[in-house]
């Protein structure tokens, strides 16, 4: 959910092609169709045979014999991690969790929490990990604060695992000529605290002529700002592709909100590990390229209509 620095466009026919696939795994999911709660689809994955874990060998001997992950996130943020009409955590990563939950022998025990404690938390021990839609970027890798460019940390490892971009979305037919984030100068758009969105849009605000303020309202988490928008409390809103694509297709039955322009600044999402913890995130790249490998990454893929943002493997610190 954040990122500083300039990169690539995705093409407007696969943001097209995502929206519809999404829109598909949103109905299943509020239609209870399909299967939905195969993989993970609850706060903890169920805890596999260690036996049977080809790769259970590889964590660190405390997490193996605990047979629990902890894991730091921020579960509203559809379709990545979200709560379910039954309070069941499901999404993307739970998912992809439960599928690497039986390489490891362990579970994955999905904790709330807003997103930008999630690395604070990791720091001081009460997460394993921080899975949780995080960009990967130098500037988390180096513990240095976006805002004010100083050291706050000794910042973190990532296991690269997916790849998505940034979009602009506006109330369905109004604001039609928004399409860059240069048309925001002017206007007011609303952003999750301590996204890739946030800095986007401060970084705009710094650029907007005399007289065309651009105004930022950040809430703690963005079906928060999914509201104020909906309300008629902003002209736009920003967020991941993949949850604005989300929000579009099925917020109000796909009547409350339309995408404008392109997705921009297409970058990893990794799972965070402490610098230390070199024997975990290891493990959890080769989990993640055994799922890859087996077909269970390409399975949660095509579930929740993201196959645009797929990976070949997993890396290391990819972020720039």
């Amino acid at each position: 959910m954040t990122a500083s620095s300039t990169r690539r466009t995705t093409a407007a026919h696969s943001r097209i092609a995502a929206v519809g696939a999404i829109a598909v795994a949103g109905a299943l999911l509020l239609t209870g169709c399909g299967d939905q709660t195969e993989s993970s689809g609850s706060d903890s994955t169920d805890t596999p045979s260690a036996s049977a874990a080809p790769l259970a060998d590889k964590l660190p001997k405390e997490i193996r014999d605990a047979g629990v992950v902890k894991v730091g996130s921020d579960i509203a943020y559809a379709p990545v991690e979200f709560k379910d009409d039954s309070g069941k955590t499901v999404g993307i990563d739970p998912d992809l969790a439960a599928a690497m939950g039986k390489q490891l022998g362990v579970k994955f025990e999905f904790e709330n929490g807003t997103f930008d404690t999630l690395i604070t938390g990791l720091r001081s021990d009460r997460y394993d990990i921080a899975m949780s839609a995080m960009t990967d970027t130098k500037d988390r890798q180096e513990g240095v604060d976006s805002d004010t460019g100083k050291k706050v940390g000794e910042g973190v490892d990532f296991v690269d695992y997916f790849t998505a971009g940034v979009s602009i979305y506006t109330q369905k037919g109004k604001n039609t000529d928004i399409k860059t984030w240069s048309d925001l100068c002017g206007r007011k758009i609303v952003v999750q605290r301590a996204s890739v969105s946030e800095d986007l849009a401060k970084a705009e605000a710094k650029k907007c002529p005399s007289g065309k303020k651009l105004t930022i309202e950040s809430f703690d988490n963005d079906q928060q700002a999914q509201t104020r928008l909906r309300s008629g409390g902003a002209d736009a809103g920003s967020s991941d592709f993949p949850v604005a694509a989300y929000a579009v297709a099925n917020s109000g039955g796909g009547n409350d909100f339309q995408l404008v322009g392109e997705q921009v600044e297409a970058a990893p999402y990794g799972i965070a590990v402490a610098k230390s913890d070199t024997q975990l995130r290891d493990a959890l790249q080769a989990a993640m390229d055994a799922i890859i490998a087996n077909g269970e990454y390409e399975k949660v893929m095509k579930k929740w209509g993201v196959e645009d943002g797929a990976v070949t493997k997993a890396t290391i610190n990819g972020g720039k």
